[in-house]
């Protein structure tokens, strides 16, 4: 582990759990949680990543019980849908390596961009559960959206748990606060899907994930409980926000070649 000050350490905790709070309740915590660790003096970015990837199944893990006692969402979606993240995540995660993420961010910024012009001119999207498949139609369809955004996670990772609500609002109906819930269970099903690669080839720091992911986990919890007191207005809220400096970020890392 390389050497942190006093400082620094406590700059990445607050990271953590800001990151915790803000994945809980509409995903996007890695925005701020990664280029934190990036930062570090004498970490590199696979153990960044890696790193990140454990404070993150940490906070997914206590916000998707926290909104599974209290949202209740369908498991006979969730089953379906993390399975097909967890699979897609390990086939990104096996060609993260040959496929440069340059390549993808110029598509992902236009896809955001019409995410966050789609959200704000219908300002009812989301508000209610209003769902466009039933039985096996809608499960099928759940699991089509995890398996190609879990193979987003695997290759690049920005925005995962976004993508996830936006999809499960506009492409199946929920409303944001149901779809946050699922999105918690596929999200955690990502993380797994990374870590299954990173553990075994030793890229995790574990003493700083493990100190992250506790502050992730308290960020997590009290913004899942948030998230469900204050109800999916609340959720649409944050989502345009974050959707907005997800679009700053990679319009920046576009335009610098980043």
């Amino acid at each position: 582990m390389p050497d942190i000050d006093l400082l620094t350490l406590v700059l990445l905790l607050l990271a953590g759990l800001t990151a915790g709070w803000v994945d809980a309740v509409v995903g996007g915590g890695g925005l701020i949680q990664l280029p934190a660790l990036l930062l570090v003096p004498g970490l590199s970015p696979v153990q960044a990543l890696a790193t990140n990837k454990v404070g993150s199944i940490m906070g997914t893990s206590t916000s998707a019980i926290t909104y599974a006692r209290r949202v209740k969402p369908d498991f006979t979606t969730a089953g379906p849908l993390a399975l097909a993240a967890l699979v897609g995540a390990v086939g990104g995660a096996a060609l993260a390596s040959h496929i440069p993420a340059s390549a993808f961010k110029p598509i992902i910024l236009v896809v955001l961009v019409a995410v966050a012009v789609y959200t704000i001119v219908k300002p009812s999207l989301g508000e209610h559960t209003r769902l466009r498949w039933e039985g096996n139609g809608h499960r099928w369809a759940a699991a089509a959206i995890g398996l190609v955004i879990g193979f987003y996670d695997g290759v690049l990772g920005p925005g995962t748990g976004t993508f996830l609500v936006i999809t499960l609002v506009s492409a199946l109906g929920y409303a944001f606060l149901p779809a946050s819930a699922l999105a918690k269970i596929a999200n955690f099903a990502t993380n797994l899907g990374a870590l299954i690669f990173f553990v075994p080839a030793g890229h995790v720091v574990w003493p700083l994930g493990l100190a992250m992911g506790a502050a992730n986990l308290v960020g997590g919890y009290v913004g899942a409980r948030m998230a469900v007191a204050k109800g999916s207005r609340f959720v649409r809220v944050v989502f345009v926000v974050v959707v907005g400096v997800l679009i700053c970020r990679l319009g920046y890392d576009v335009v610098t070649g980043a």
